[in-house]
């Protein structure tokens, strides 16, 4: 006999942007099989070079560990750290961003989120939290983590690439029947692909205004955008434009994505509302702070002018942007029927296979097989593949049965291998399932 463990415990299963590469771990012949596994962002670009000369210098006479000692920081952060985020976002900004925005450096994007659920809703909640759906897996997997209903506003993937707009008066409406105490916007849209414009940020800050709420902006791809509009984000929301926004704002922050940095797992959450920025200290001074060295080697690009930053924003621009660009016209060309999303920001694609499969197809199963039997040989080398399922990003599962999220984050040699390995994958397990 055992001690129980809690009905919570007993529910879980893996995320899904890890699933399969759970999966993939305990196959037998794992160690023949060369795997892209695009279901985690998990980037394989070098961080910038600041970051890189730092962490390569944690032993010389200026760094502060070159005598083996590691002490916590301020529960806050260090104010190099939080400098840095502060001048990354203002790099590209046309407006001064307010000087009473506070931030608190967390442990990766994913701890800011979970710190946000908890000031704005709170453990158990009787008020929810709006997301507009499908939106990232985390905020749903963190809402039932803390016992935070949930309510959405859904956009549907529509057969040339774009999502269906979305309409900020059925947003209101949402608001004045569930009453939650904010929204999460995701502006560089994980895991669509998809831009939310300055103009409908700006019209739901109205709304928030208005119904006095908290908007919430994700913003770890802020800059990679590759619409005519720039950046967007609710610290472009002037005050004169939007009075009462001011003490409203949170944003989440990551070092993990623009610069490459997902395993230092350095993240923040900022706030131009003193109470709240007050109270998620406390908060947090249960954790201590976040990793130190991680704080130490991000904190660099404190140090890089404004137009250092932005060359840096498009560096990463055009990469990711052929890469998508590429995959998807070449998805295009190989798998007829595809629907492919339209790359507007952040570095994922999205696929739906419903109009090349029967109704009984479910994503969750393809992926799973991909993970455990699949393989196709290219060249002398078998290979598979690992995707994200999006019946994790959906509030409803059966809206993503057919589709399935790509991450950019392979190399450029084995991204040029998905447009062969996905048609052939398909073509496998759809066979395999006929008999």
């Amino acid at each position: 006999m055992s001690p129980s463990i809690s009905e919570h415990y007993q529910q879980r299963s893996p995320s899904v942007i890890r699933r399969a590469q759970i999966l993939f771990s305990s196959r037998k012949d794992k160690n023949d099989i060369q795997v892209i596994n695009l279901a985690i962002g998990n980037i394989s670009l070098p961080m910038h070079p600041v970051m890189i000369e730092r962490m390569n210098s944690l032993d010389e006479d200026s760094s502060p560990f070159k005598n083996g000692i590691v002490k916590y920081t301020p529960t806050a952060g260090t104010q190099e750290c939080q400098t840095a985020f502060i001048n990354s976002i203002q790099a590209e900004m046309t407006n001064e961003l307010h000087t009473d925005v506070k931030c608190v450096i967390t442990d990766g994007g994913s701890q800011a989120m979970e710190m946000m659920l908890l000031g704005v809703c709170g453990p158990s909640s009787k008020r929810p939290i709006l997301f507009i759906d499908p939106t990232y897996t985390n905020y749903l997997e963190f809402s039932r983590r803390l016992s935070i209903p949930t309510t959405i506003y859904s956009r549907k993937l529509k057969s040339d690439g774009s999502y269906s707009e979305v309409d900020k008066d059925e947003i209101s409406d949402i608001i004045d029947r569930d009453k939650p105490n904010g929204i999460v916007l995701i502006p560089g849209d994980n895991p669509t692909g998809q831009q939310l414009s300055q103009q409908l940020i700006n019209e739901i800050a109205k709304i928030c205004v208005e119904k006095d709420i908290w908007i919430i902006s994700d913003e770890a791809y802020r800059n990679l955008y590759y619409t005519e509009s720039g950046q967007t984000s609710i610290w472009s929301i002037e005050s004169k434009d939007i009075p009462g926004i001011d003490g409203r704002r949170i944003s989440i922050e990551s070092a993990s994505k623009l610069w490459n940095a997902c395993g230092l797992r350095i993240g923040a959450i900022i706030t131009d509302n003193y109470t709240f920025h007050k109270k998620a200290v406390y908060e947090y001074t249960a954790n201590l702070c976040a990793n130190t060295i991680g704080q130490y080697i991000f904190s660099s690009i404190s140090t890089l002018s404004n137009s250092e930053i932005r060359q840096w924003h498009q560096q990463q621009r055009d990469y990711y942007y052929l890469l998508m660009t590429r995959l998807r016209d070449q998805l295009l060309k190989n798998i007829p029927g595809i629907i492919v999303s339209n790359p507007e920001s952040a570095l994922y694609l999205v696929i739906d296979l419903k109009n090349i499969v029967d109704h009984n197809f479910d994503i969750s199963k393809f992926i799973e097989y991909c993970a455990t039997t699949g393989k196709c040989k290219i060249g002398n080398s078998l290979f598979t593949l690992l995707l994200a399922p999006m019946t994790g990003f959906y509030f409803n599962i059966d809206h993503g049965k057919t589709q399935a999220r790509i991450a950019m984050v392979e190399s450029d040699k084995l991204m040029r291998k998905v447009p062969q390995l996905l048609p052939q994958l398909i073509k496998d397990y759809l066979k395999l399932k006929k008999t």
